[in-house]
């Protein structure tokens, strides 16, 4: 990415979350106007918790260590705490704007202001810590999704098809929970076994550190283990991510297409950041149909769900994204459903089978509400 346009989007990020906090901020120091002691400690804890993550982030340019996992945890949960209290400040102001104009607001309110306020922080507070609970017990617990997808090509018997999209393999991922996903891919019997981007979470010093590439090593398929670049593989550096994946058994397809045992095509595409960072343009899918036997089943593979349009009359079979996490946790899946055609699971559309997965891991904070992580698995047949 050029030094510009980081700091132009480091700019945008950081007014957004400095915004954000200052807002709620404020929300959480109204609520303790009767209760003065208890505004310093406040400010300090907020504070903290809203650097934690900006912290992380500097100290892991210098290295990596056990301090800069801590605010890196720390500041990852904060992010999506801050959330939860932005939506509930959000609340209170509109119905505090509601009270202006038509009283609705009990009379214990009136009597017990102060006292009211500070209830309402402290069941904010407390929802919102329950909430994440939730979200991480979520995001540790993966789903099997399955899927039949027929198609009128010759093809003899059926190809297992099993896909995992947005790993994001780093500091908060883990060994054991990585081991456990490997365990559950591989009991799908997999003849293949797809990547869809995004592996590797940014940097892959952490990967290498935790030793996650012999969790790589035990993926086990037929025809073997394919994946493509996604927009973290681009962030944290692609060529040393490719790399270490290949080097544990990853086939990674780079706009390029092959032919599986004469019986299907996969197509793996670059992702479309590669432009951002790059400067170079990836290929179009035009440019890669001209090499592919359009008479076998062909699979697309696409990290971003973005220009879904090009797929027509391309006489693919099935197309595989990720990239959404579908939001990751409400209320980031409203946006994502405005964002993209499709924001997460099948449809059939442009003449193919379009799929876009929540994604196995998480980025940021390591939790989800609303949706499962997955992994799934396509048994193709002829019709």
């Amino acid at each position: 990415m050029k030094t510009s346009a980081f700091f132009v989007f480091f700019s945008i990020v950081l007014s957004i979350y400095g915004a954000a906090s200052f807002y709620v901020y404020i929300h959480g120091r109204n609520a303790l106007s009767g209760y003065g002691f208890l505004k310093l400690p406040y400010t300090i804890i907020f504070v903290f918790l809203s650097l934690s993550y900006i912290a992380a982030r500097f100290l892991q340019a210098y290295r990596h260590s056990d301090l800069s996992n801590f605010f890196l945890l720390v500041g990852s949960f904060w992010m999506a705490a801050l959330v939860y209290f932005f939506v509930a400040s959000l609340f209170i102001d509109i119905i505090r704007g509601i009270n202006h104009f038509v009283s609705i607001y009990p009379a214990y309110v009136y009597h017990n202001y102060e006292k009211t306020k500070l209830y309402v922080l402290i069941l904010a507070s407390a929802a919102t810590a329950c909430t994440l609970a939730y979200g991480y017990i979520n995001a540790r617990s993966s789903v099997i999704n399955e899927y039949v997808i027929n198609t009128k090509k010759n093809l003899s018997g059926t190809i297992n098809v099993v896909v995992a999209s947005d790993i994001h393999l780093g500091v908060l991922s883990g060994s054991k929970w990585f081991d456990e996903q490997v365990a559950k891919i591989n009991s799908l019997n997999p003849d293949v076994i797809l990547l869809a981007g995004d592996v590797i979470d940014e940097d892959v010093k952490p990967v290498i550190e935790q030793n996650l590439g012999e969790h790589l090593l035990n993926l086990k398929a037929k025809y073997g283990v394919y994946a493509i670049t996604g927009n973290h593989e681009y962030i944290g550096g692609v060529e040393p991510a490719v790399k270490y994946l290949t080097e544990h058994g990853i086939k990674v397809l780079r706009d390029t297409s092959v032919v599986i045992d004469n019986r299907f095509c996969l197509i793996g595409r670059e992702d479309k950041d590669r432009k951002r960072f790059t400067g170079l343009e990836r290929k179009t899918l035009d440019e890669l149909m001209k090499s592919v036997d359009a008479s076998l089943p062909v699979i697309h593979l696409n990290h971003q769900p973005s220009d879904l349009s090009e797929l027509e009359g391309k006489n693919i079979d099935l197309s595989i994204s990720g990239h959404t996490h579908h939001g990751q946790f409400w209320p980031n899946s409203i946006v994502t459903n405005l964002i993209y055609e499709v924001s997460r699971g099948l449809v059939r559309k442009y003449g193919t089978n379009i799929y876009v997965s929540n994604g196995l891991g998480t980025w940021g904070p390591p939790i989800r509400v609303g949706n499962r992580p997955e992994i799934v698995k396509f048994v193709v047949s002829a019709e």
